[in-house]
């Protein structure tokens, strides 16, 4: 039998999801492929990695965040399907987490895979046995590999030589994850198109979260500021990357330090911790006395001029004195609260909570569309 013509393939693929999407929304199901174009896409994400934001374009982002909102969808209407039913997953953890590991570890189960934890003293990795070899130990084992540690290399290796899918759970340099759950909350709580979203990082301009936020934004074609110290502008590399993708998405990237000019129009206003747990106290009081001036107070989100904006925050946040960290950096700091105040964490503008569990809707999206029956 001879093959369609192309442009009789195009009509019947239209056709064929015009069938399905109806008959789906007339079952009361939920449809997540929308027209032939998504269709095609969701083929193309099946057996791709999720190792930064740049390797992506924007159809292929949205797609993740319509899956995303899908699958929340399903979950709250108890009528989730099984998209990873006998897969196993691998999570390796060199770094402590709540909200990544609990995301993947419930998502997962939800879908019906099963995961197996490494953390920081469950594998050899990178220490008795090489990257390389772990990844190809690890990919004839399992399905997919979710990997949170220190080097960004570490997480490309793992890619590159494992033969499955891996998923960036965090690096030095890099929080993928992290950046579908701020777009989404955003985009639920605004009702904006994502490319009408502004927003403005106040605090470090070198942050993983940071460097992730401005490459997804420039994917996106959003605008995103960078409000932050001169001492912390943001590196080379990551700013020229940002502002290649955004030449042809037509995003807007901004770097600033003047915290009161620079946030007026935003739509969000995003901080993140200040130093990582582990340095020394002289690096402490450096960043402290360095990044001060850039602590978002209620004053910072009224200078957007723009009632409705939202405060999101990756969380754990420094906001009082409830934590052990924060009981010891006001003892030799004299610091009541840090990144955030208390009363801009605890306001009407702050969305952190939804954006947390938001993190497993997104995080399920990505291994559902790179490992799933719908990916």
């Amino acid at each position: 039998m001879m093959g369609l013509e192309e442009p009789r393939k195009e009509n019947f693929l239209l056709q064929f999801c015009d069938v399905m999407r109806s008959f789906l929304k007339y079952t009361g199901m939920i449809v997540t492929v929308k027209t032939k174009e998504e269709l095609i896409m969701a083929f193309n994400l099946r057996n791709r990695s999720f190792l930064t934001l740049s390797d992506f374009n924007k159809r292929e982002m949205e797609y993740m965040l319509n899956l995303a909102e899908d699958l929340k969808k399903a979950k709250y209407a108890g009528t989730e399907a099984k998209n990873l039913e006998g897969k196993n997953i691998a999570l390796i953890f060199e770094k402590s987490s709540t909200r990544t590991r609990c995301s993947f570890e419930v998502g997962a189960k939800d879908e019906g895979a099963h995961v197996t934890y490494l953390g920081p003293s469950g594998s050899h990795i990178g220490h008795k046995e090489s990257v390389k070899d772990t990844a190809r130990v690890l990919g004839g084992m399992f399905d997919g590999i979710e990997y949170r540690g220190f080097s960004q290399r570490n997480v490309e290796t793992l890619a590159k030589y494992s033969g499955v899918p891996v998923w960036n759970g965090l690096t030095d340099e890099d929080h993928p994850t992290q950046v579908l759950a701020d777009f989404l909350t955003a985009h639920e709580v605004l009702k904006k198109p994502y490319e009408d979203i502004k927003f403005g990082f106040v605090g470090d301009g070198q942050d993983n979260v940071s460097n992730a936020l401005m490459l997804g934004a420039a994917v996106m074609g959003m605008e995103y500021h960078v409000v932050t110290p001169k001492e912390l502008n943001p590196t080379k590399e990551v700013l020229d990357k940002a502002n290649a993708i955004a030449k042809e998405t037509g995003a807007k990237i901004v770097v600033s330090n003047d915290v009161k000019e620079d946030v007026k129009g935003m739509d969000v206003i995003y901080a993140d911790v200040w130093v990582s747990m582990g340095e020394s106290d002289d690096m402490w009081e450096k960043r402290i006395n360095l990044l001060k001036p850039y602590q978002v107070t209620m004053d910072v989100m009224k200078a957007t001029e723009n009632p409705n904006v939202l405060f999101e925050h990756c969380l754990p946040a420094f906001h009082n004195l409830d934590t052990e960290v924060g009981k010891e950096i006001y003892k030799k700091f004299g610091l009541k609260e840090m990144e955030v105040t208390d009363e801009v964490f605890e306001s009407k503008h702050s969305v952190v909570f939804r954006e947390a569990e938001n993190r497993m809707h997104t995080i399920k999206a990505v291994m559902v569309a790179t490992l799933g029956e719908q990916g």
